[in-house]
């Protein structure tokens, strides 16, 4: 592995969906998820994060040093009993050696971010380690992604399907088909906003440069091997990178965020927005504080 950053960044990342589900609700049916006060579209932070780690999963295959710890399937426990082979700990003896070795919690630690790319990108909750009263089942991860939202209202749309094969004999006795219901967003530009903390890559999981790399890759195509008929096209569209001169950050995020403007090409078009190309994305370079280098991407 490379050194760990040096540089602290901030990122908007802009998606959009056209006729798909961007992110279900499962507390309403699986419908999209929406601001109930302004009507925008949301995103999880967790259904973005699921997307960056398919991809590094599939790039790479569980090579070593890139495995994916939140993997479907695979129960945490099992990846953490890793680390405690490794380290020839195991529960029952883990406070013990803990008292003859001051270091375990971080050489723990450490294992699991050496293996686990996505430990050392977003952190994780280990309660194998918790429960064992050990102080590395908790690691902060350096990038942090907040939720998306849609750039303006989306109405979702609830469509009504059919289908001709019956699912049981009894049924097929009654009827020739089925109905079923399926939800769309017709078109929504979303925006994501994150943050990556060079303090924390340094200090706890050694997110390094080549991990970096890796993830503006995996953010790119994030969506490419994800299509389905609920998200058949969706597509990241820019991701605009803000790069700071130093550890710790030359200004605030705020200020680097505002800088980047997202308009209707026509003002006077009050019709729903139905492409990309409806849009203009432009950052204000002349406003950003010194020290910061902006990077588009897309």
């Amino acid at each position: 592995m490379s050194e760990p950053i040096k540089n602290r960044y901030e990122f908007v990342i802009l998606f959009d969906v056209e006729n798909g589900n961007p992110n279900g609700d499962p507390d309403a049916g699986n419908m999209p998820r929406v601001d109930p006060e302004t009507g925008l579209g949301l995103v999880t932070d967790v259904c973005l994060k699921r997307k960056i780690r398919n991809y590094v999963e599939t790039v790479k295959e569980d090579a070593a040093g890139y495995r994916i710890y939140v993997k479907d399937g695979v129960p945490l426990n099992r990846s953490d009993a890793e680390a405690y082979k490794a380290l020839d700990v195991d529960e029952k003896t883990a406070k013990e050696k803990k008292k003859a070795d001051p270091e375990l919690d971080r050489k723990i630690r450490d294992w699991m971010c050496a293996n686990f790319y996505d430990i050392r990108a977003f952190g994780a909750v280990m309660t194998t380690f918790m429960k064992a009263a050990l102080n590395c089942g908790q690691v902060r991860g350096p990038v942090q992604l907040g939720f998306a939202r849609s750039v303006e209202p989306v109405i979702p749309q609830e469509i009504t399907i059919t289908r001709v094969a019956i699912t049981t004999e009894a049924d097929a006795e009654k009827k020739g088909t089925e109905m079923g219901r399926k939800y769309i967003v017709p078109y929504g530009l979303y925006r994501c906003e994150g943050y990556i903390s060079a303090n924390l890559a340094s200090k706890t999981t050694g997110f390094s440069e080549e991990d970096l790399s890796l993830l503006w890759e995996a953010i790119l195509n994030m969506f490419e091997n994800d299509h389905s008929a609920a998200r058949g096209k969706m597509a990241v569209r820019e991701l605009i990178v803000f790069r700071h001169d130093s550890e710790l950050g030359c200004a605030p995020a705020w200020k680097l965020f505002d800088t980047v403007k997202i308009a209707r090409k026509d003002p006077a078009d009050a019709s729903p927005a139905r492409s990309f190309g409806d849009y203009t994305v432009s950052v204000d370079e002349s406003a950003l504080p010194a020290g910061i280098t902006c990077t588009r991407m897309g």
